[in-house]
């Protein structure tokens, strides 16, 4: 014994123990291999299906325009076909048990449309529905974004120290820059912006909680392959505000650490000096933000900061102030108290 623990599916792991190295598929059980003489007529039956797709598609891209009601009716046609011939990759996959034992492994690539699928579906069937609790119980929406729906995964890392959504952070942790994992379930590479926002920032003077952009980086290529996205490895021209560490002081209540993944316009990239003129740390709307750029939330994450041991030295190193002020509540008057007429109780 090694110690280490078996690699691999539950199904592969079964298999390897009773069988002396014969291939997954080849597997000397009767009701194993008709099974899969079924699935292999039907994915002959899909695959047949995906090339008359695929023709019909070539002949709407081959047609004039206008003999098909004009090239706004024509592209509807060729989204809607093209969407069709998507799932039809899917339904001819989905039942392989090759590919499942493959998704199973971490084999799986990324590319191909039946492993999208079915990370999109395994992380919906948990690690979204966490996400979508721990977002309406801090109250991300409404307080940040009106209404929110992700459909890419973010994770988020310090260091080795992995991040779950809502987890309260160490201040001396949440210092040094994160590295983030966004995977998205849908085809090609596309652009996006990060931006990380403290919606707790206290303002004694209008008795109030403001907005503060904790970093803001733009023109950020990724894919469902290309999915690593470490703050660190960011170029000066994609960086508008850096990494500012998240702080509280010292009698403020948590902070939400809220961070977006926000897809920009097809094609479209950011004027990043622009950026860095019209956006300021303090104050930062990000309903505004979207509205004015057109950019979409396609994930969100999210952990939490409080005063503790390290904070003063984290706001030193920082250049911050206010180390050393503790805020405290108002103590709530009492109402004026009236005695009552003590010939009543007689």
């Amino acid at each position: 014994m090694t110690g280490v623990a078996p690699i691999g599916s539950r199904r592969r792991r079964a298999a390897l123990r009773s069988s002396t190295n014969i291939p997954f598929e080849q597997l000397p059980y009767q009701c194993f291999q008709e099974a899969r003489k079924i699935l292999q007529a039907d994915r002959g039956q899909k695959l047949k299906q995906i090339q008359v797709e695929r023709e019909r598609i070539a002949k709407t891209e081959a047609l004039d325009p206008a003999k098909c009601g004009g090239e706004a009716v024509k592209k509807g046609k060729l989204m809607a076909m093209h969407k069709y011939l998507e799932e039809l990759k899917v339904l001819a996959d989905v039942n392989d048990p090759m590919i499942k034992k493959r998704f199973e492994d971490g084999q799986g690539d990324m590319n191909r449309p039946i492993y999208r699928y079915l990370a999109n579906r395994k992380w919906r069937e948990y690690k979204r529905l966490v996400l979508m609790q721990r977002i309406t119980q801090m109250n991300i929406v409404p307080d940040v974004l009106p209404h929110l729906d992700p459909i890419a995964e973010l994770s988020l890392a310090f260091g080795r120290r992995n991040v779950q959504p809502g987890e309260f952070v160490d201040s001396r942790v949440s210092e040094i820059l994160p590295r983030m994992n966004v995977q998205v379930f849908d085809k090609g590479e596309r652009l996006v912006t990060v931006i990380v926002i403290d919606s707790d920032v206290p303002n004694i003077e209008k008795d109030r909680f403001d907005y503060r952009c904790h970093f803001l980086a733009t023109n950020i290529p990724i894919s469902p392959t290309i999915t690593s996205l470490p703050f660190s490895q960011l170029s000066a021209d994609q960086i508008v505000l850096p990494w500012l560490p998240p702080h509280a002081q010292k009698g403020s209540p948590y902070h939400r650490m809220s961070i977006f993944s926000l897809q920009q316009p097809e094609g479209k990239r950011m004027d990043v000096e622009a950026l860095r003129t019209r956006e300021q740390r303090h104050g930062f709307n990000l309903r505004s933000f979207n509205d004015r750029y057109l950019v979409k939330p396609i994930g969100v994450h999210l952990f939490r900061s409080i005063w503790d041991e390290g904070t003063a030295g984290v706001m030193q190193r920082a250049g911050l102030e206010g180390a050393d002020i503790e805020l405290r509540r108002k103590k709530p008057e009492s109402l004026p108290y009236k005695k009552k007429d003590g010939a009543r109780y007689r």
